[in-house]
């Protein structure tokens, strides 16, 4: 089957037209590759990796996959030769791909703004349909977190194909992947980005995986998706910091491509995140974004697309960002919030950082918190999470586990289900509302990153009438008592008790939502 794709040459400034040949796409991976089409310019050419210093600003080619800079060991962003790419004047110029879902890149809720991350020709670039997402208004969670009606949206990530928003990064990271050759991809992982590597691994059969994860550090939804779908999976002794260590160690030396967040490329399709924010608020801004934060991509990237629309004049400001951490994995709000650690143009105190780790290899302290996605005590992105604080007014927070599971069951009830990472985006904005920072009347935007089932182990333990259930999966974090249990009703194989409960709970859905739950049963 061919698909005539009119591509447009940014160099030329005029549109080409060739034949690409792909698959049928309905429930399939779609790798999109060139049928014999020559093309007199690229997309990519005006591509390139830079650091993020502004006093070092050294430059990369676009095939460099060290992603650190050669100069100073810095971060490396994918940056543009904008006056050479043919931007959109408006935002509404999106809208046109809506009516043309048949095309496989227009389809994707991420390469439908592949304009704004243009560092790979069409028929390079891989996708499997990610990006179909929801970002709705949640009237029942503001009332929890303190919000008048209408003023929270959900940006729900939980329905891409692996479950999570690590898909629309591992996209763009395995076009990157695919431009250059790689033939391997490896990765650090607490769960997520496994799963979103396996699951384009197996789709595409493009490249064979390779996971680190750390002993007893992943939850088994999350570590399911990695086995079946057939990636090599290495456990080692230590939590994600030693995963990741490892990793970045083993890749250099193998030649494999790293696919975790230091990558800029999957960050590049991170961006889109926030494209899709706008596009469901029918392009109009947030006040307040919040997410929660743990390797700290998401907000560097969130940051980097409100930045380079700002500066492209297609929106008149920028929201600001909020970062949640829980209390169990909260380095960035100690060295923010705690220390006064800033970007200052890229004039930030390293040596803070360096005494803020010595004190706590000193102390022996490990990252512990029941949100395991964000559980990451050295993040690799924090450079770049100070730069996006800077450019977006931001702040940080951290809230204890009880908060993030209350939050969790909250948004649970409110019809989207979340793993518990995702809700410590909730219970930060519940805590800023009552600090008077956010007012009740702004319009918030919480990312809820993850799906329900990657971690159902939590959420049943959190509702169970099963004390040793109870104490064995939240009790040994300190949790005694959880505000919102749904208890299962325990009753004898008897029709009339059946009934009784029925109605019984009819009754409790006309009062107040119950607080101060135990894990105990509940009989009729």
């Amino acid at each position: 089957m061919f698909l005539e794709i009119v591509r447009f040459s940014p160099r030329l400034s005029q549109w080409d037209e060739c034949d690409a040949r792909y698959s049928q796409w309905s429930f399939q991976p779609i790798v999109l590759w060139a049928g014999g089409c020559a093309t007199k310019a690229h997309m990519y050419d005006v591509a390139y990796q830079k650091c993020i210093h502004p006093t070092c600003a050294a430059t990369v080619a676009v095939a460099d996959t060290s992603f650190t800079c050669p100069r100073c060991g810095g971060l490396l962003d994918v940056a543009y030769e904008w006056d050479r790419v043919p931007v959109p004047s408006s935002l509404r110029h999106f809208e046109t791909k809506w009516s043309d879902r048949h095309h496989p890149l227009n389809f994707s809720g991420v390469w439908r703004f592949r304009e704004l991350f243009p560092f790979a020709p069409e028929e390079k670039i891989v996708t499997i349909g990610e990006g179909q997402t929801l970002c709705q208004p949640a009237d029942a969670v503001a009332r929890y977190v303190g919000l008048n009606p209408g003023r929270l949206w959900l940006q729900y990530e939980g329905m891409n194909p692996s479950g999570s928003f690590k898909d629309n990064g591992m996209c763009a990271a395995f076009t990157h992947a695919r431009l250059i050759g790689a033939t391997r991809a490896a990765c650090a992982s607490t769960g997520n980005t496994s799963a979103s590597l396996a699951i384009y691994c197996a789709a595409t059969q493009r490249m064979r995986g390779i996971i680190f994860i750390g002993s007893g550090k992943i939850s088994y939804g999350k570590l399911s998706q990695a086995l079946e779908h057939g990636v090599r999976t290495i456990q080692i002794q230590g939590d994600f910091d030693d995963a990741l260590r490892r990793v970045r160690e083993v890749s250099r030396q193998l030649g494999l491509y790293l696919v975790n967040s230091i990558n800029p490329f999957r960050l590049e399709g991170q961006k889109t995140i926030m494209l899709r924010v706008l596009e469901a608020l029918r392009w109009e801004l947030p006040d307040w974004v919040v997410v929660a934060g743990g390797n700290l991509g998401n907000v560097s990237s969130f940051a980097k697309a409100f930045q380079e629309l700002y500066e492209l004049g297609l929106i008149p400001h920028k929201p600001r960002l909020a970062v949640i951490h829980s209390t169990g994995a909260d380095t960035f709000y100690q060295l923010y919030e705690k220390r006064g650690l800033r970007w200052q143009q890229g004039q930030y105190d390293r040596g803070a950082i360096d005494v803020y780790y010595q004190e706590l290899d000193a102390a022996g302290r490990k990252p512990s918190t029941l949100a395991s996605a964000i559980e990451i005590q050295r993040p690799v992105n924090w450079p770049k999470a100070l730069r996006a604080l800077e450019w977006c007014q931001g702040v940080v927070r951290a809230v204890p586990d009880a908060d993030i599971l209350d939050a969790k069951a909250q948004i649970g009830a409110g019809g989207l289900g979340c793993e518990p990472a995702s809700a410590a985006s909730v219970a930060g904005l519940r805590q800023l509302v009552r600090e008077g920072l956010i007012s009740k009347n702004e319009r918030v935007v919480c990312v809820l990153t993850g799906h329900v089932l990657k971690d159902p182990d939590e959420t049943v333990a959190y509702h169970t009438t099963d004390r040793a259930i109870f104490d064995a999966k939240l009790g040994r974090h300190g949790i005694r008592r959880v505000a919102f249990a749904n208890h299962a009703v325990v009753v004898p194989n008897d029709l009339a008790a059946i009934i009784q409960a029925i109605e019984q709970d009819a009754e409790d859905a006309t009062m107040p939502n119950r607080t101060d739950s135990g894990p105990w049963p509940r009989h009729p």
